[in-house]
């Protein structure tokens, strides 16, 4: 599951704004928005955030990758 509010941090630390990262990552703001509140991304998705954003590996497996994540309780 996706850390949001790490994600919501990354994002104000960037000093941009939600749609600021919408529109440099080529996504819908709506979208994005609606992303934020289910947490489900696209691979692409993850992709164009984190270039946006430049995170490294480490950041981006922390947001997008959590440790309480679904897939990583199976």
């Amino acid at each position: 599951m996706t850390d949001i509010e790490a994600l919501k941090k990354c994002i104000n630390d960037s000093g941009m704004t939600v749609t600021a990262v919408a529109e440099k990552s080529g996504i819908l703001r709506e979208t994005l928005y609606n992303r934020m509140k289910t947490g489900d991304f696209k691979l692409s998705e993850i992709c164009a955030i984190v270039k946006t954003l430049r995170l490294s590996r480490e950041q981006r497996d922390r947001i997008f990758f959590a440790e309480n994540s679904e897939l990583n309780s199976l």
